[in-house]
């Protein structure tokens, strides 16, 4: 029992430390959040800010950093599912949130270094910003799903598959958004961003899989 608790802890202070940095983002860009919570529904955010998107920027720097708490957590959440594990010590969860962020910062990386060799710098920023502000948005849909899981539901498998499900829905609406706002650049760069799309968006994640059944 004081395992389950001190787990439990552990990610009460993640959970509260998500809040916390969403908080800090609504703070520092009020009107960009508004904007931000109806990307879902509304291109609005897309069009405007796609437009002044930096190399690194403040508000989606707060809110990557919820992504990668709050995908932690429920990773964590389907491990202890699976195992039938009841604890996990900070040493443990540390590790698993920063393979997470190094995971996702290094794929971005490479992502523009692979738009640069194949010269198309604008297209391949332009879909990121899209893919991480939805990416982002998963992030903030996951603070409540989480606290949910760990605090008020028995996480059943059926339930985990159903937010999963979930959580794939919102990442391909984001993907369908991406494609129609670029849809004339990508038809003119078909070839070099299908070889994108393999060599980035499927590739590692059937390596990823790969690891974890090998293991």
């Amino acid at each position: 029992m004081l395992r389950h608790i001190v787990s439990n802890e552990i990610f009460t202070i993640l959970l509260v430390l998500g809040l916390i940095i969403v908080a800090i983002a609504k703070l520092i860009s009020p009107k960009r959040f508004d904007d931000f919570i109806l990307v879902l529904g509304n291109d609005k955010y897309l069009k405007i800010y796609s437009r002044d998107q930096k190399f690194f920027d403040n508000f989606d720097a707060l809110l990557f950093a919820n992504l990668v708490l709050s995908l932690s957590v429920f990773c964590f959440i389907i491990y202890k599912k699976i195992t039938e594990t009841s604890d996990i010590s900070g040493n443990t969860m540390f590790k698993l949130t920063f393979s997470i962020g190094v995971f996702i910062l290094i794929k971005i990386l490479i992502e523009r270094l692979i738009g640069s060799l194949f010269e198309i710098d604008k297209l391949v920023d332009q879909y990121l910003f899209q893919k991480t502000s939805f990416k982002n948005y998963l992030g903030l849909l996951l603070l409540p799903i989480n606290a949910l899981l760990l605090y008020s539901f028995q996480p059943t498998l059926p339930l985990i598959y159903g937010v999963i499900s979930l959580l794939l829905i919102v990442n391909i609406l984001g993907l369908i958004s991406s494609f129609k706002t670029h849809q004339s650049l990508i038809k003119n760069n078909i070839f070099y961003f299908i070889l994108y799309l393999c060599a980035l968006e499927i590739t590692p994640y059937v390596i990823l899989y790969k690891v974890f059944i090998a293991n």
